[in-house]
């Protein structure tokens, strides 16, 4: 905390003469990120993305996708919610232990505007490589059954510009990912997003379905 008064004065100060900082290059915060960071280099995370996510030739935010979506994945695990958020990566030295350069904050933005579906599948590829990656670095489940339990569920959102989300049957406008788990560890295996009027997998005669 840096103070804009002379030491001398002695007693209470007026608050918008008082300047909080971070600027200790030495530490940072969310040193869980560390652990992500590694698997992430390990799997080859960043270049799987950019050699499966192509936008079209001279689109805004078409360069260095893998660096955008780690940057993207990073952000969230930190705790941002929005895309201003992301911000927060750059934050004394965390960027030092990512892996990567964090991207600015309106980058990832102008990268996830260009999207389309098609987009979103690529990811899905991404995601389904990942997975064969991790599973043969031995975190498979081997020679025994898999139990790959289906369920959905419905994130709210709000205005009216938000392509595929809907009124289901929570009557509240969302989304509505479908997601795919291991039962035993409960890791991702998929997710893929419905429309947001699409029926749940969570009624009373499928709840808890599950495939081996």
């Amino acid at each position: 905390m840096v103070h804009d008064v002379p030491e001398v004065l002695a007693g209470p100060q007026r608050l918008d003469l008082v300047r909080v900082e971070f600027n200790e290059q030495r530490l940072f915060s969310g040193a869980r990120l560390l652990l992500t960071a590694t698997l992430a280099e390990r799997l080859g995370l960043e270049a799987l993305v950019s050699e499966s996510v192509w936008l079209p030739y001279g689109t805004p935010g078409a360069a260095l996708p893998g660096r955008k979506v780690m940057t993207l994945i990073h952000g969230l695990l930190a705790g941002a919610d929005s895309i201003d958020d992301m911000n927060l990566l750059r934050a004394g030295s965390t960027q030092a232990v990512l892996g990567h350069r964090v991207m600015a904050s309106s980058t990832p933005g102008t990268f996830l505007r260009a999207f389309s579906f098609g987009h979103v599948c690529q990811l899905h590829r991404v995601l389904d490589e990942l997975v064969g990656r991790a599973w043969a670095a031995g975190t498979g489940s081997g020679d025994g059954p898999l139990v790959i339990d289906l369920d959905s569920f419905v994130v709210e959102v709000y205005g009216y510009q938000k392509k595929g989300a809907g009124y289901g049957y929570t009557h509240r406008l969302g989304y509505h990912p479908l997601l795919a788990t291991r039962s035993d560890t409960g890791e991702v295996l998929h997710i893929r997003l419905w429309k947001g009027s699409a029926n749940t997998l969570s009624c009373p005669r499928s709840r808890g379905h599950g495939m081996t």
